[in-house]
């Protein structure tokens, strides 16, 4: 399973365990949270009504079958509340009847007095309000008129009648539980869609956040693939000098502290390579001069005729000269390889650099009868006019180690670009994209094989440096080798 899929899946399952539960604490304390203020108002209410039904109480003028009851002040209170037209908003609910049903039980529990005319003589004795009531304690409680119906509940909330500061009797008040049920559902309504607006915008942070961590984490992964050595099977150039990483990802916190770590680790793992593909590249190329130089010196111990003496000793120059040549190439890719751009300030002429690089290599050409022309005039440019000469030096040097005696090697320019063409053997197609590489070599048209396999990588890194590249290609006869300058560089 993916990172991304793991993490929203754990962020979804502590979410909503969490909302699920809040919900459920939520939806389960509103009702009874309403009712506990329902309750607290009526018991304000049947003590004020205690109060008002106290002097009629003990005048005896609440007495059931009284002629005089409906003449008492207080019933007749009661009964024109009873009758009030009403129509009320409450917070976008209309009010339109009065709800409470008001009774008034002497010391025995018997109904002396009922708002609805309902209960009138009845022994309410036993019913805990009253009960509890007349014994001093706080009554109060919550009945179904229809059994069974949870919509039919109606609270009641008793308060003691003083007379003398004896309790004469018990005034009840009821309330139907249905009046309030709409605010409750309107805010169990409202909860639920809180709770689910919630629950989204928890899901939409859990997805940002956890896009924001795996895309950090792909960041991470992509540069730590950049800087990781070639898969098994892949062809690398042990010489080359290390491919470029990615940049060091610019990450908060702990995966900060981790790129910049990984960095690190990569800089001092790069220069091991480097180093050791160095080393034993340039060991493979010094051994067959030095076999040849060491052979060749045994041989001088004996006592040769001067033919064979002065062919030995010829080939110890020779030698010599390409542990030279490939000392001093080294020097030079060396150098190059410290430097991240080249540093052109004024324009400089390829025109110019290219005839300063025949100037170097016209008499080397002359020794094998070959000829340098110049065609074109070409641009000018921001570039380094040592480096661009060296480039095309070397090019010179290896086209003149190809081109058979006699022939023309002619150096070409159109705008930015130079190429140089000769008219050998070409190189083989397999080995056209390694071209470039350090201490790889072809064959020469003789067969002998004395190149240092650097010069061509001195051109590459040369190109790097400005910002071109280097393209060859075969021209049967011959190889042309361009070097294309960036226009804008």
């Amino acid at each position: 399973m993916r990172l991304g899929i793991r993490l929203l899946f754990a962020f979804f399952l502590i979410n909503g365990i969490a909302a699920f539960f809040v919900l459920r604490v939520f939806m389960a304390e509103i009702k009874p949270s309403v009712r506990e203020v329902m309750e607290d108002m009526m018991v304000d209410t049947a003590n004020i009504l205690a109060e008002l039904a106290s002097e009629d109480l003990a005048a005896g003028r609440l007495a059931a079958g009284a002629s005089n009851s409906s003449a008492s002040p207080f019933a007749q209170h009661v009964r024109r509340y009873a009758t009030r037209p009403i129509d009320a908003a409450i917070w976008g609910f209309s009010k339109q009847s009065l709800d409470y049903r008001i009774t008034v039980t002497d010391t025995t529990g018997r109904v002396l007095f009922d708002s609805e005319n309902r209960a009138l003589g009845a022994d309410h004795s036993q019913w805990r309000d009253v009960a509890r009531t007349l014994r001093g304690e706080y009554g109060a409680r919550s009945t179904r008129d229809v059994e069974g119906d949870d919509t039919s509940g109606v609270m009641h909330v008793a308060a003691p009648i003083y007379v003398q500061g004896q309790i004469a009797g018990v005034l009840t008040v009821a309330k139907p539980t249905r009046t309030v049920q709409r605010f409750i559902d309107r805010a169990e309504r409202k909860v639920f869609m809180g709770g689910l607006l919630l629950l989204a915008l928890s899901a939409a942070v859990g997805v940002a956040v956890t896009l924001w961590m795996v895309w950090n984490v792909r960041r991470l992964r992509d540069y730590a693939l950049s800087v990781q050595g070639p898969a098994e099977g892949e062809r690398h150039d042990p010489g080359a000098p290390p491919t470029p990483a990615l940049a060091v990802p610019e990450v908060p916190g702990e995966l900060g502290d981790l790129a910049r770590a990984m960095d690190r680790m990569r800089a001092r793992l790069e220069g091991r390579d480097y180093i050791e593909g160095y080393v034993r590249a340039l060991t493979h190329e010094l051994k067959s001069p030095v076999a040849a130089i060491r052979g060749a010196g045994e041989l001088l111990h004996d006592d040769l005729p001067d033919a064979d003496r002065a062919e030995f000793a010829t080939q110890v120059v020779q030698q010599s000269e390409r542990l030279q040549r490939i000392i001093d190439r080294l020097l030079e890719l060396s150098k190059l390889e410290q430097r991240h751009h080249a540093e052109g300030r004024a324009p400089v002429a390829l025109h110019a650099c290219a005839e300063a690089a025949i100037a170097q290599t016209r008499a080397r050409a002359g020794q094998r009868g070959i000829s340098l022309t110049l065609e074109g005039h070409g641009t000018s440019g921001p570039w380094e006019a040592e480096l661009v000469t060296l480039a095309l030096t070397n090019l010179l040097d290896n086209a003149i180690d190809f081109a058979p005696a006699g022939s023309m090697v002619r150096v070409e320019l159109e705008g930015a670009t130079v190429a140089v063409q000769d008219s050998g053997p070409g190189v083989p197609d397999y080995a056209l994209p390694r071209l470039g590489e350090r201490f790889f070599t072809t064959a020469r048209p003789g067969g002998e094989r004395s190149g240092s396999g650097l010069g061509l990588a001195i051109v590459q890194r040369v190109m790097a440096l400005h910002g071109g590249q280097m393209v060859a290609r075969n021209t049967a006869p011959g190889l042309r080798v361009g070097l294309e300058f960036p226009v804008g560089h």
